[in-house]
């Protein structure tokens, strides 16, 4: 038993020095963040999409008032994490920065863009919970948001409107991948419908893609009064603000999208029942749009548990579920059937039926 147990310790020289090369990732792993982040906020991908032909480092720093030097060396770094490429001028054989299917989702143009969700996630006040995350394991802290900034974070939000923004622009912009994943994948779903609430919808971003996508649609934007109050009109659909804990707009179907996930199983129960209220017994439905975990086939595994980690680190009680979590919740909220549907996100599409 004692060799057996030596010669499972013993590791080869090879991977050791694996070992040694991968935890220099982990040693600076928020570099690539913090540089995405730097490149963003410089307006990088946008400057090089507006330029027809690969743009030169000059140029590129010319139209920044930047160093060249400094550039150069945030450039060379983006550039080995596939984030920009070189590629030739064909007029000068001059070497000059192209965008990347990467980069092309951190523009400012397009529905696919995830720049604002990369600058809420790097921000100040998502990161500094992290550093609470061991308190909140070890019990010494209810909540790694509230130990750093002492409330949660929809308290938070709503006392810091900048903050607020952030979210509700990340959340747009997570709203247009997913639903345009569900427009290309399933657009069924909202077959037959002629009124959709959309609890939790935020800026209404979510809702006016799929007013736009399905016209015969009436759409509900429900969420708190301090996040409706702001967000922006539009053909189709209606702002109502309320708490979703009271009730739920009557619709043909209530919509959920990464609402669940940030409340524990208690509150979500409790959500689907004010759901389940609102929406026809007979032809109803709930359309969830969250994460899945625990599917080996998913092409988005990884960060749907990356998800359950920013749930943990930023939430109270929120997380990502398995299939057989979900299963239990829709049958505690009163629920007899759902089905699922994947699309091309790390979302799934789960529809509960009364």
């Amino acid at each position: 038993m004692n060799n057996q147990t030596k010669s499972d310790q013993t590791i080869s020289k090879e991977e050791e020095a694996a070992a040694q090369q991968e935890i220099w990732k982990y040693v600076f792993g928020f570099t690539p963040m913090a540089v995405i982040k730097c490149a963003i906020e410089l307006g990088i991908p946008d400057i090089i999409e507006n330029h027809e032909i690969p743009i030169t480092l000059d140029e590129l720093a010319s139209k920044l008032g930047c160093s060249n030097s400094l550039l150069y060396r945030i450039m060379r770094f983006l550039i080995q994490y596939k984030i920009f490429q070189e590629k030739p001028i064909s007029e000068t054989r001059e070497m000059g920065y192209s965008n990347t299917p990467l980069s092309r989702l951190l523009t400012r143009h397009g529905n696919r863009n995830m720049a604002d969700f990369v600058l809420l996630e790097s921000s100040p006040v998502m990161l500094a919970p992290w550093h609470k995350l061991s308190a909140k394991v070890s019990g010494k802290e209810e909540s790694a948001f509230g130990a750093a900034h002492g409330d949660d974070v929809w308290a938070f939000a709503a006392a810091n409107p900048e903050h607020s923004k952030l979210i509700d622009n990340a959340m747009a912009c997570d709203a247009r991948v997913a639903v345009g994943a569900m427009i290309e994948g399933c657009p069924e779903v909202f077959n037959g419908l002629r009124t959709v609430v959309d609890v939790g919808g935020g800026d209404g971003t979510a809702l006016r893609l799929i007013v736009e996508a399905c016209p015969w649609i009436s759409g509900i934007n429900f969420d708190l009064p301090h996040v409706v109050s702001v967000a922006p009109a539009c053909k189709g659909v209606e702002q109502v603000g309320g708490d979703m804990f009271d009730h739920v707009p009557k619709a043909d179907a209530a919509y959920l999208m990464k609402v669940l996930h940030d409340w524990g199983d208690e509150e979500c129960i409790d959500i689907l029942r004010k759901c389940r209220e609102a929406i026809p017994q007979d032809t109803g439905k709930v359309i969830i749009v969250e994460a899945v975990v625990g599917e080996e086939d998913h092409a988005f595994k990884e960060v749907a548990l990356m998800m359950d980690m920013v749930m943990m680190a930023h939430t109270n009680k929120g997380k990502e579920r398995s299939l057989k979590e979900w299963s239990c919740m829709f049958r505690e909220a009163g629920f007899s059937r759902y089905t699922i549907k994947h699309i091309q996100a790390y979302q799934s599409v789960i529809e509960v039926y009364p």
